[in-house]
C-alpha cells in the first residue's frame, strides 16, 4: 500500500503533482505522506492536503531498517490506507555521482515500493521514451511502474507522447498534466515558501487535488499500491527513550519558526516531554517550560517584526542567563545572535548574522562533539544536513563551539554549535534517527536543571 513519486530531475512539478494526489485519494481514504530527503517545506503541503504529519525518509539519516521503521511508524499511526512518498530532485541524485546514499532510488529500495515516475514532457514525444527507459535501463532493480507527463500542451500532445512511452519504453502512462499556471508555486531562496505563510493554500492544494482528479488515473496508482510487495524484513529503532522524568519543552512554532522534523517532536514526547508551543513572533513572553527548542525556518524574513517584540526576546535572554537549556537550529541560532542584518535579536551570543547572496552551505554534515554539552555526550557522532544563505560574523571573538565539523562547514572553521551556559546554537539540522539520543539527553538535561 505504498508508492514512490520520483522526478526525472528537479523542478519538473513533483510538489503540487504529489500534495494533489495526496489531496485527491484523501477525499476517499486516509493518506500517510512522506518526503524523501532533508525537506522542511513540501511536508507542509502534504500534511494540508491530508490531515496527517508528513514525515521524512532518508537514506544518509537512516539505515535500511530504520527507513522501514519509519515508514510502518507514520503509517500505523495514522492508521493509512496508503503510502505515498515524494522523492527528492531526481530519482538517482545522491551524495555521490555512482552511488545510491541520499537518493530516492535508495528510499524505494529499501521499502521494496513500485514507482511512478514524473517527467516534463515539454517538446517532447519519442525522446520522453528514451528517458524513461534509460531511468529503467540505469538500475533495473528499481521498480518504474507507471509514468506522469507533466506540461501537456493539448490532448494530441498527449496521447503521441503516451503511446511513444508505452511502446517503446514498454511502461503505462497514468497521466498527464496540462500546461497550467495553477501548479505553479512560489518559491525563495531555500525552496518553496512555506504553506503557512500562503494566503489561501488551501485553496490552491484543493485545485491540485481537482487537476489530478482530470488528468491522472488514480484507479490504477491505487491498484499499483495494492499489488505492492510486502515490506522487506528487518526494523530498526529511529530514537533512544531513556528519560524518566517529566518535562515541559517549550517549541517556538508559527510564520517564523516552522523548520521540524516530526519525529524529531515526537522523540521529545516519548522521552517523557510534553511539547508547549508558543510564538517568539506573537507571544509576549515564554511559557512555564523547562528546555526550549528553537528550530529553523525564516526569520530573516519576520527579521523587523521579532525585533519589535523585545518582550519575548528579553524573556528567552533571562531564561539563558538562568541556565536552563536552549537549543537552537539554523534560523534558530540566527534568531539567538545579537542580530539578524542590523535588526536586534535575543542577544544570547553578542555576534551579528547576516543574509548573503550566495549560499553559505549546501550539504549534508558530520559531526563529533568536542565536549559533553545539552544534547550530546562528548565524541558523539552527529549526522545531519545545513542548507543557508547566512553567517555569523564573529572575527572578533572566540566562541565556545560543542562540534568540529568533519564532513561540511559548520559556522567557521570547520567548527559548530556555539555555546554558552546551557545553550547550543547550531546551523547544522539534525535528525533523530541519526542521532538517536538527541531527545533523551536533551530532555534529560532539562530535568535537570
Amino acid at each position: 500500500m505504498r508508492l514512490v513519486l520520483a522526478g526525472t530531475g528537479s523542478a519538473v512539478g513533483k510538489t503540487t503533482i504529489a500534495t494533489g494526489i495526496m489531496k485527491a485519494l484523501s477525499d476517499e481514504y486516509t493518506v500517510q505522506p512522506f518526503k524523501v530527503g532533508p525537506d522542511y517545506i513540501d511536508p507542509t503541503y502534504h500534511t494540508l492536503a491530508t490531515g496527517n504529519y508528513s514525515r521524512n525518509l532518508d537514506s544518509f539519516f537512516m539505515t535500511d531498517g530504520q527507513i522501514r521503521q519509519g515508514f510502518e511508524r507514520g503509517m500505523k499511526i495514522s492508521n493509512a490506507d496508503f503510502g505515498i512518498i515524494e522523492g527528492v530532485r531526481g530519482l538517482y541524485e545522491g551524495i555521490s555521482p555512482t552511488g545510491d546514499v541520499g537518493n530516492t532510488a535508495s528510499i524505494a529500495k529499501a521499502l521494496d515500493a513500485p514507482v511512478v515516475l514524473i517527467l516534463n514532457s515539454r517538446s517532447l514525444v519519442k525522446s520522453a521514451a528514451a528517458v524513461v527507459l534509460g531511468f529503467k535501463a540505469l538500475d533495473p532493480t528499481i521498480n518504474i511502474q507507471g509514468v506522469i507527463l507533466n506540461q501537456v500542451k493539448n490532448r494530441k500532445h498527449y496521447l503521441k507522447t503516451k503511446e511513444a512511452v508505452e511502446t517503446l519504453a514498454k511502461t503505462e502512462v497514468v497521466g498527464g498534466i496540462p500546461r497550467s499556471d495553477t501548479i505553479r508555486v512560489e518559491d525563495r531562496h531555500l525552496g518553496l515558501v512555506p504553506a503557512v505563510e500562503r494566503e489561501n493554500i488551501l485553496g490552491s492544494i484543493n485545485k491540485w487535488g481537482e487537476m489530478v482528479k482530470d488528468h491522472i488515473d488514480l484507479d490504477n496508482l491505487i491498484s499499483l499500491m495494492k499489488d505492492a510487495n510486502k515490506l522487506p524484513p528487518g526494523r530498526e529503532s529511529l530514537w533512544e527513550a531513556q528519560n524518566k522524568q517529566k518535562v515541559k519543552m517549550g517549541v517556538a512554532m508559527d510564520e517564523v519558526f516552522t523548520f521540524y522534523y516530526r519525529d524529531n517532536l515526537d522523540a521529545l514526547e516519548e522521552n517523557q516531554a510534553e511539547l508547549v508551543y508558543f510564538s517568539p513572533l506573537h507571544d509576549e513572553s515564554l511559557p512555564d517550560m523547562d528546555g526550549l527548542y528553537i528550530g529553523g525556518g525564516y526569520p530573516e524574513i519576520f527579521a523587523q517584526e521579532l525585533e519589535s517584540n523585545q518582550s519575548i526576546r528579553d524573556s528567552i535572554l533571562k531564561f539563558h542567563r538562568e541556565g536552563r537549556p536552549i537549543y537552537a537550529e539554523c534560523g534558530g541560532l540566527m534568531y539567538v545572535c545579537r542580530s539578524i542584518n542590523h535588526h536586534k535579536m535575543c542577544n544570547i551570543f553578542g555576534y551579528d548574522s547576516v543574509m548573503t547572496k550566495k549560499p553559505q552551505a549546501l550539504s549534508y554534515v558530520i559531526s563529533k562533539a568536542k565536549q559533553k554539552s545539552i544534547v550530546a555526550d562528548k565524541d558523539d557522532i552527529i549526522k545531519g544536513h545545513e542548507f543557508h544563505y547566512s553567517k555569523v560574523e564573529i572575527a572578533d571573538g572566540n566562541p565556545e563551539f560543542a562540534f568540529k565539523i568533519l564532513r561540511g562547514n559548520g559556522i567557521i572553521n570547520q567548527q559548530d554549535g556555539m555555546m554558552s551556559k546551557n545553550t547550543v546554537a547550531s546551523y547544522v539540522h539534525t535528525h533523530t534517527a541519526a542521532y538517536p539520543s538527541f531527545a533523551s539527553n536533551f530532555t534529560t538535561s532539562a530535568g535537570e536543571l
